[in-house]
C-alpha cells in the first residue's frame, strides 16, 4: 500500500547582513528572479559591427565585476557553502572572460551581423545544448550555468530595471541579489513587508528609500539566494541585520512579541505629536521630513512634523524613459505645497547621478569612470539648461500655494549659486511675460553642505545663499573617502569621525555668523543618538523620516541645552572616534 510521506521541513537558517532599516517583517519570500528577457533580434549594418562589439564588451566587464562582487561576499559564509558557491562563480567569471564564449557571440556579431542580444541568445543556446548532450551528468548540469551567465550578459546589455511587485501575497518579503532606488520606489508598504539584498551598504539611496518608507531592510547579506527559496517564511530584522529563513516556533513567537512592543511604542510616541519640540530650558528645535515619494505626505502630519525639509524631486524621473515637463513637475509639487497648508516645503533640485536612479537621464549622465565625482546633482543641472528651467518654473509656480524654498544640490562654489539664481530670474521674467502667477517674493535659495570643498568653504557661500543644509550622508562619504553603496567598506562609513564633525561644526558656525538658518537633513538627524550633539554645536533645524520625528523629540525634550553645548565642545575637542563615541553615548545614558 502507497503511503503520502510529509515533507521534512526545512531547517532554520539565520544570515547576516547590514541593516540598513529598522524594524521587523514577518512574511512569505518572494525570490525576485530576472524572468525570460525578450530579446528583438535585427541586423546592422557593417558599419556599426565595430560598436556593437564594444558593446558586449562593456557589459561583459560590467558582469564581471557583478559575478566579482558575489565572489567577494562568499569569503562572509561559513562551512561548505562558502567552497561551493566560490566554485561556482569563479565557473562564471571564466566563462565571462573566455573566447569560447565571447569570441563565439564577437564572432555571430561579426559573422551574421546580428546585435548583440540576439548573438548573446544564440550563442548561450548553442553552449547549452552541447553540454546538455554530454554524458557526463556534472558537464551536463553546466547547461544551466551557461544560461545563468548569458542572462547576466543579457540584463547587462539591455539595462532592463524592475517594473513592480503587483500581485504578491500581502507582505510579502523581496529577495533578490541587489536592488535599486527605483526598484524601491515602487514597493508600496503596505503591500511589502520588507526586504534583503546580497548587495548594497547601509548608506545608499536604497537604504535610504527604504527608512523613508518604513520597510524593514538588510543588505550586504552573503549566502542569500542559495539559502532563499520562494514562499519560505522569512523574518527580516533590519535592526539588528538579521534575516532568519524558516524560523522555529519558538524563535517566531519572540518577534511576534517583538512587534507588538514595537507597536505600542508607536502608540506611546504618537502622544507627543502636538507637544512642541523645546527643550528642557526651553529652546525651541525645528523638526521636518526628508521626502522621497509623494505617497508619504500623510505621515508628516501624523509624525507632528512643521514642514518638509528636504523634497527630493528624483522620484518624478524614476522608472520611466522620458522627462517630465514644466506642467507635470508643477503639478506634482503644487500638489505637496497645498497638503502643507502653509508650512513650508524645500524643494531640492534635481540630484542624480551619484547612483542610477532614472533610466530617462541615460543621454544626459553618460558614462563616468566614477559617478560620484562626475557629472551629477548642480553640475548636471547647470550644464543641461533643459532640466533646470523645467524646475525652476515649476517651483515658481508651485512657490503660489504656500511658502516654498529652492535647495540646490552638491555646490562646491559661491559661482554655482549665482549661476542658478540668474536662471532663476529668466525663468521668473519668463513667466511673467507669458502672464503666469509665480511666487512674490522669489524663493529662498539655499546649499547643501555636502563636499568637504563646500563645508570649508562656508564663509563664502553664505554670502550668496539664503539657509544652509548639511547633508551629512554625501559629506561623510566624501570627507573618509568611502562609497556609502558598497558593503564593503561600510562598516568604514562613521559620522562620529572627527574631521566630519569638525566640518559639520565649521558650517554651522559659518551661518551663525552670517546670521542664516542652517539645518541638518542627513541621516543622523532622525538618530535620537545624535540629536544632543547636532543641538549643542548650535543646529536649531532637523530634517529627516517621518518616522524618526516622534523619537528625536522626545529626545530633545529631555535635554538641557547649556549641558548639550558643553558636551559638544568637550566631545569636538577629542582626536578619536571611540573616545568621541563613549562621551555621546555616556551623555545620552545620563540624561535619560
Amino acid at each position: 500500500m502507497k503511503t503520502d510521506k510529509k515533507k521534512k521541513p526545512r531547517e532554520e537558517r539565520v544570515l547576516d547582513g547590514l541593516g540598513v532599516a529598522p524594524g521587523v517583517a514577518i512574511g512569505p519570500a518572494y525570490v525576485r528572479e530576472a524572468g525570460d528577457l525578450q530579446v528583438v533580434e535585427y541586423q546592422i549594418p557593417a558599419g556599426k559591427v565595430k560598436a556593437e562589439k564594444a558593446r558586449l564588451a562593456e557589459a561583459a566587464a560590467k558582469a564581471g565585476r557583478q559575478v566579482g562582487k558575489l565572489k567577494a561576499k562568499a569569503v562572509g559564509i561559513h562551512g561548505l557553502a562558502a567552497e561551493e558557491l566560490g566554485y561556482l562563480l569563479e565557473a562564471h567569471l571564466q566563462m565571462l572572460n573566455s573566447t569560447r564564449l565571447i569570441g563565439g557571440i564577437e564572432r555571430r556579431i561579426e559573422g551574421d551581423r546580428r546585435n548583440a542580444e540576439a548573438a548573446v541568445m544564440a550563442e548561450i543556446s548553442a553552449l547549452a545544448q552541447e553540454f546538455e548532450a554530454m554524458e557526463d551528468s556534472y558537464l551536463s548540469a553546466r547547461a544551466e550555468d551557461v544560461r545563468e551567465v548569458g542572462h547576466r550578459l543579457l540584463r547587462c546589455l539591455t539595462d532592463v530595471e524592475f517594473h513592480g511587485f503587483s500581485g504578491l501575497e500581502r507582505g510579502s518579503i523581496v529577495i533578490a541579489e541587489e536592488i535599486s532606488p527605483a526598484d524601491t520606489a515602487l514597493m508600496d508598504p503596505r503591500e511589502i513587508g520588507g526586504f534583503s539584498c546580497v548587495l548594497g551598504g547601509a548608506e545608499g539611496h536604497t537604504a535610504i528609500m527604504a527608512r523613508s518608507l518604513g520597510l524593514p531592510a538588510v543588505v550586504g547579506v552573503p549566502g542569500l539566494l542559495p539559502t532563499v527559496r520562494s514562499g519560505d517564511l522569512l523574518i527580516v530584522d533590519g535592526s539588528n541585520g538579521l534575516v532568519i529563513v524558516n524560523p522555529t516556533p519558538a524563535r517566531l513567537a519572540g518577534y511576534e512579541r517583538r512587534l507588538k512592543d514595537m507597536a505600542r511604542e508607536v502608540r506611546s510616541l504618537a502622544r507627543l505629536r502636538d507637544v512642541p519640540a523645546k527643550t528642557r530650558d526651553g529652546q525651541h528645535v525645528g523638526l521636518q521630513v526628508n521626502l522621497e515619494l509623494p505617497r508619504e505626505l500623510n505621515q508628516v502630519s501624523e509624525s507632528g512634523a512643521e514642514g518638509v525639509g528636504l523634497l527630493r524631486t528624483e522620484f518624478m524621473y524614476m522608472n520611466r524613459n522620458d522627462l517630465p515637463g514644466e506642467e507635470e513637475q508643477y503639478q506634482a509639487l503644487a500638489e505637496i505645497v497645498k497638503a502643507m497648508k502653509g508650512r513650508p516645503v524645500t524643494v531640492r533640485t534635481l540630484d542624480i547621478g551619484g547612483e542610477k536612479l532614472a533610466t530617462s537621464l541615460g543621454e544626459q549622465l553618460g558614462e563616468s569612470a566614477n559617478p560620484a565625482l562626475g557629472l551629477r546633482a548642480i553640475r548636471l543641472s547647470l550644464k543641461e539648461p533643459q532640466l533646470l528651467r523645467p524646475q525652476l518654473a515649476a517651483m515658481l509656480r508651485a512657490g503660489v500655494h504656500g511658502p516654498l524654498r529652492i535647495l540646490l544640490p552638491m555646490i562646491t562654489t559661491p559661482g554655482e549659486v549665482r549661476a542658478v539664481r540668474k536662471e532663476l530670474d529668466k525663468t521668473a521674467r519668463r513667466l511673467a511675460r507669458r502672464g503666469i502667477a509665480i511666487a512674490d517674493p522669489l524663493p529662498p535659495v539655499g546649499v547643501m553642505i555636502e563636499v568637504p570643498g563646500a563645508a570649508l568653504a562656508a564663509d563664502s557661500l553664505s554670502q550668496v545663499a539664503d539657509f544652509f543644509a548639511i547633508g551629512t550622508n554625501d559629506l561623510t562619504m566624501y570627507t573618509l573617502a568611502i562609497d556609502r553603496g558598497e558593503e564593503r567598506v561600510a562598516h568604514l562609513y562613521n559620522p562620529l569621525h572627527p574631521a566630519v564633525l569638525r566640518l559639520i561644526q565649521f558650517t554651522v558656525e559659518a551661518a551663525l555668523r552670517a546670521r542664516i538658518p542652517v539645518s541638518v537633513c542627513g541621516e543622523i538627524a532622525g538618530d535620537p543618538r545624535f540629536t544632543a550633539l547636532l543641538v549643542g554645536l548650535g543646529v536649531r533645524e532637523l530634517s529627516m523620516t517621518a518616522k524618526a520625528v516622534p523619537r528625536v523629540k522626545s529626545r530633545i525634550l529631555s535635554i538641557d541645552m547649556h549641558t548639550a553645548g558643553r558636551r559638544a565642545m568637550m566631545i569636538m575637542e577629542q582626536v578619536d572616534s571611540g573616545r568621541i563615541a563613549a562621551l555621546l553615548d555616556d551623555f545620552n545614558e545620563t540624561a535619560n
